[in-house]
């Protein structure tokens, strides 16, 4: 019965659904539940440390119940967008009822679209990773599937990764640069992959050229289906859900960063540079990207079977708590510059 826990993810599509039906303040349900009673959860319940003994990790990474309680977000999130469209074409909303379903819609999105998405990006089955970028496709982020993969991965807690927020950086400065600086560096990235492989811009393995076609496409099918309303509605949601996910990479990776060694290049990726959290809650909602020291440190290990690492830096509060707080960036530096290692900080301000 442990192994079911993680169906709690799938309460924020619930409290989504909720949202959608609803008016007045209900449509702000999936916010309400996201950033008040997760984080109350969150302390309630604590923090859980241990790890898998090797035994459980081997009998846990291949059982497929876990993958399918991934797979089972594809349907989930496309029939919820399916509502809230319908929901859009058909009523007549107050502005702040408007703001409550496209925030609810984007929390969906960035959790059980994106984070989903990002989980099986890592997996080598083409399907999955066929499944990663349709979840992507109503984020309009498609290209960070080739950017975080190929970039971020190497490139993290360097001044190189546009995904490394800089020490006393706010999160809205970052999302300016990250958002920016990741789409480049996929295009660069992209061309690279080409030139490896002696392909010319115009090929079938130019991933960056068909996600400028299928999202467009995308958008184009929803105002032709619905509306010109509920196109630029499904444009909102998509920025929204990926400027959550930026929250996420400014939390994840805050003030962190690798040395150089004498040969020049940076030192390996160690579990040192990146925030981690085991608030428990937190954990199973976003199927264990809190464990995030540990997916940077072996990003083929599946969700289910992530380690907490004794070395990491830990996060004081869960991930709902602290993307809320990133938003309040005095609060956010005051929490967390002292918490970001001292031996980190002169590198920051060269």
């Amino acid at each position: 019965m442990r192994d079911l826990k993680y169906l709690l993810a799938y309460t924020v599509p619930l409290s989504a659904y909720i949202s959608f039906e609803s008016f007045g303040l209900g449509t702000y349900t999936a916010v309400f539940y996201a950033f008040v009673i997760l984080p109350i959860l969150d302390l309630i319940t604590g923090k859980t440390t241990t790890n898998l003994n090797p035994e459980k990790i081997q009998q846990k990474a291949a059982n497929k119940i876990f993958d399918w309680m991934l797979y089972l977000n594809l349907p989930i999130v496309f029939c919820l967008l399916y509502v809230v469209f319908s929901k859009i074409l058909t009523t007549d909303y107050t502005t702040t009822e408007y703001i409550g379903l496209s925030l609810s819609t984007g929390i969906l999105l960035a959790t059980n679209g994106i984070n989903v998405a990002h989980e099986l990006g890592h997996r080598k089955s083409l399907v999955e990773r066929l499944m990663s970028k349709t979840l992507y496709m109503p984020c309009l982020y498609m290209h960070f599937y080739i950017e975080h993969n190929f970039g971020h991965h190497f490139k993290v807690a360097t001044i190189e990764d546009g995904a490394t927020a800089r020490y006393n950086q706010s999160v809205y400065a970052f999302w300016i640069r990250s958002v920016s600086k990741q789409y480049v560096d996929a295009w660069k990235k992209q061309f690279e992959l080409l030139k490896n492989q002696n392909q010319p811009f115009f090929s079938w393995k130019n991933d960056m050229l068909f996600y400028h076609l299928i999202q467009p496409l995308y958008l184009a099918g929803i105002l032709l289906w619905f509306s010109p309303k509920v196109m630029m509605f499904a444009l909102l949601v998509g920025v929204i859900s990926f400027l959550f996910l930026e929250c996420i990479n400014y939390i994840e990776h805050y003030g962190l960063r690798r040395f150089k060694t004498t040969s020049g290049r940076y030192e390996r990726v160690q579990p040192h540079h990146s925030w981690n959290s085991n608030h428990n809650i937190g954990r199973i909602v976003l199927y264990e990207l809190t464990r995030h020291s540990d997916h940077h440190f072996k990003a083929s290990k599946k969700y289910q079977i992530l380690d907490s690492h004794e070395k990491s830096p830990h996060l004081p509060l869960g991930y709902p708590a602290s993307i809320l707080l990133s938003l309040m960036s005095p609060l956010w530096f005051w929490f967390m510059n002292p918490l970001v290692p001292q031996n980190m900080k002169p590198e920051l301000k060269k």
